[in-house]
Order: structure tokens, then sequence, then C-alpha cells
């Protein structure tokens, strides 16, 4: 049974949102008249407060596809919860030929992530966090995988809540 992931939508406020440039590529469609180039951008935007999106956007220029993405982005934000910096637990997210692994770290650790995923955990706040990126290196397939896996965290108040129990259960067992 595939596990089914809730997934908190939140609406843009524009003014605290922080856009972060992940890749511009240049791509080529061969037409009867030769060759026709556009640009293809993918963006990430957070509010770095545990609010993260992620958007796609082609133009004929590299600035109106890089303002492209960031419009989508703005409209597939969701919820991450952030607890003293670092994510509430380990783990792993799968998209396509991507797969990554992201675990807490204490404070002073820093974002040990590489390049895409950098991006993502920087705009949703994280401070301190262990990440690893395996598989496929396509920055498009590890932001998606990224935001996968941030989307399957659920933070220690909820966990209490559907458990019916209090908070100091949760971490005690």
């Amino acid at each position: 049974m595939a596990n089914i992931i809730k997934v908190q939508r939140v609406k843009s406020t524009d003014s605290e949102l922080k856009d972060r440039l992940v890749a511009v590529n240049r791509v080529t469609k061969v037409t009867k008249g030769g060759r026709t180039f556009s640009f293809s951008a993918i963006v990430v935007v957070g509010d770095e407060k545990g609010i993260v999106g992620y958007g796609l956007g082609k133009a004929k220029e590299v600035s109106a596809a890089i303002q492209k993405g960031i419009d989508d982005a703005k409209k597939n934000l969701i919820r991450v919860p952030v607890i003293k910096g670092t994510i509430p637990h380990a783990q792993e997210g799968k998209y396509s030929g991507a797969l990554v692994f992201m675990k807490p770290a204490a404070p002073g650790t820093g974002v040990i992530a590489g390049g895409a995923m950098r991006a993502v955990l920087e705009s949703i706040g994280v401070k301190n966090v262990l990440a690893k990126s395996k598989g496929s290196t396509n920055p498009h397939s590890v932001v998606k995988a990224t935001i996968n896996a941030l989307a399957q965290m659920r933070d220690p108040y909820a966990i209490a809540q559907v458990r019916g129990v209090g908070l100091d259960k949760v971490f005690n067992g």
C-alpha cells in the first residue's frame, strides 16, 4: 500500500519570500528555419521560517525564465517543521533517479549538503543538517526528491496529538 502524504499547502505572502536560482539550462529546438534557443530555469523560494516551494520557468531570455520560475514556485508552497534550526528526524526522499537522505545535526554543524539540496534547505531556514544526495545529480530531480522528503516530515507536536500522549512521551518513548 502506498504511503499517503498529507501536504499542507500554504498561501504565498510575496513580501517575505526569498528566491534562489538552482539551475539554468539552454535548450534547443530544431526547426525548418534552424535552431531556436530558449532557457529553462529551476527556482526555489522560501521564507526561511519553514515554508518552501520550487518552480520551473521556460522563456526566450534568462531573466524571463527566472521570473516565470519564481511565479510557479509561489504556487507550490509547503510548510516544513523546523525545530531549533534543524529538521525533526532523519528522512529519505526519492524522485526519479535521485535519492536524498537528511538527518538532524547538532548546533554549530551548518548545512552539510550539495548544490540543489543546499538551496532548498537554506530556503526553509534550516541552519544545521547533514544531507547526502545519491543517484542522479540532475538538479530538477534532486530538488523534487528533497521537497518530497521534506513533505514527509512530521513535527513532534502532531505525533503526540495523533498518539494521544504528552510531548515528553514522544521523546522518551
